[in-house]
């Protein structure tokens, strides 16, 4: 018996959804591919990764008559292969037979899965918000490199009993740059270094002066100097990065909303200033798109509304509703249900940079005295910090999903008067459990 037959028998029999349907076993090394039995005596194929293998496949599949394909989201090995009607599934909702693990099986069970309307197809952005999102990536790994090389300044630092920077907040600021400088061009007099200290530093001239009397020794200054040189060469990087997201969000504008150049030459208020802040007004050119502000939001910055956008694309009607949108973001409870019980509500952990990004707003409203962190704390008094993180993830995302759906701005009296109502249930318990004492 022919092997691809045998195989096949070993796949279980559906009805039939999509019948010129393919299935795809993505590998680094080779990529396996199914297509209706009926079709192809052989019908099940291994080739190869590189570009003239990719032509090949395509041409078979047209041969074939296949008109979708299912695929896993395998790392990136998949990219190359989108073509076609595709559907990238999720790897853990397509389980392999029973038995033996052989990737002709997989692609044969990847294709009937698909065929029978059992996989759904992962959200995928069109080509501008995919360019956009891998700038923005990139700069984000940037950043994580130049605070990697800043880590290593401050440790050498401290092998030369540098005590700067308990002086000192930042010393990627002005004044601790100043002062690397100095010593990198040999200045090595505790008093002169102290010069270039801003006058606002609280810490007094002694202490500053102190702090900069250490051991130096030659091969720190030659450690120093190499990590300061890589960290100022990725800021510029980042900032050659910017001008590419730059470029890349008027190109938006431009396709998008023509009439929206006219308001990124207005005066669009931004946020305060903060670490990492890029070297254009992102908000000016994210409202030209949107229609909205989403920086008004609470918690939500420049940055992270420009990495939300690069994940999502700037048409959320895509999910159609909030629920939708936070459980893909994954901030929504994972409710199983059994016999009208819930049974589970665990939260996925999901890897996700958009659904990381609301959570990283969320958790920076520990002080704030804003509706939203009243909100946070509360739960975290509750339920802990990891919980009320996602909650508070959840709220500003059903917030931020309906103010671009919408059109419309912020309106933070809707978050008050919910902040209200809970004070006043919290007073009329309150006030039962008193009457109780009293009455005791």
């Amino acid at each position: 018996m022919d092997k691809s037959k045998k195989n096949s028998k070993r796949i279980a029999t559906f009805s039939v959804v999509h019948p010129h349907a393919a299935g795809i076993d993505v590998a680094d090394t080779s990529m396996v591919v199914a297509v209706p039995p009926e079709s192809i005596i052989e019908n099940v194929r291994t080739f190869g990764c590189f570009t003239c293998d990719l032509h090949d496949i395509a041409h078979w599949l047209k041969e074939c008559e296949v008109e979708t394909v299912a695929m896993e989201s395998t790392g990136v090995y998949w990219v190359q292969l989108y073509c076609f009607e595709v559907y990238l599934v999720n790897a853990k909702h397509v389980k392999n037979v029973t038995g033996r693990k052989k990737d002709d099986i997989d692609a044969a069970w990847i294709q009937k899965l698909h065929s029978c309307g059992l996989l759904s197809n992962s959200f995928q952005p069109n080509e501008q918000t995919r360019a956009l999102r891998n700038l923005v990536r990139h700069r984000k790994v940037l950043i994580r490199d130049a605070a990697r090389y800043l880590n290593r300044i401050q440790k050498v630092l401290e092998l030369m009993n540098i005590k700067i920077h308990t002086v000192i907040s930042d010393i990627a600021g002005k004044s601790g740059q100043d002062i690397l400088r100095a010593i990198l061009s040999g200045e090595r007099e505790a008093e002169r270094l102290a010069f270039f200290c801003d006058k606002r530093i609280k810490a007094s001239h002694e202490e500053i002066v102190k702090s900069l009397e250490g051991h130096w020794r030659e091969e720190y200054i030659f450690e120093l100097n190499q990590s300061y040189q890589t960290y100022h060469f990725l800021h510029e990087k980042i900032r050659n990065c910017d001008s590419e997201i730059e470029k890349n969000l008027a190109a938006i504008v431009t396709h998008s909303r023509p009439e929206g150049i006219l308001a990124i030459n207005q005066r669009t208020k931004r946020k305060t200033n903060y670490k990492n802040r890029p070297g254009f007004n992102v908000t000016a050119y994210l409202k030209a798109i949107v229609g909205t502000d989403v920086t008004e939001i609470v918690g939500i910055s420049e940055i992270s509304a420009l990495e939300i956008f690069s994940e999502t694309g700037f048409d959320l009607s895509k999910w159609k509703s909030d629920k939708y949108f936070t459980s893909w973001l994954g901030t929504a409870p994972n409710t199983k249900e059994s016999n009208n019980k819930v049974i589970s509500s665990r939260i996925l952990k999901k890897k996700h940079h958009a659904g990381q990004a609301f959570r990283m707003a969320a958790s920076s409203l520990y002080g704030s005295q804003s509706p939203i962190g009243d909100f946070y704390r509360r739960i975290r008094a509750r339920a802990g910090a990891g919980k009320a993180t996602v909650a508070t993830a959840r709220k500003i995302a059903v917030i931020f999903y309906h103010m671009v759906t919408e059109k419309t701005n912020f309106n933070p009296d809707m978050l008050l008067k919910s902040q209200q109502k809970y004070k006043d249930h919290k007073i009329k318990i309150l006030e039962k459990q008193l009457a109780k004492l009293k009455a005791a």
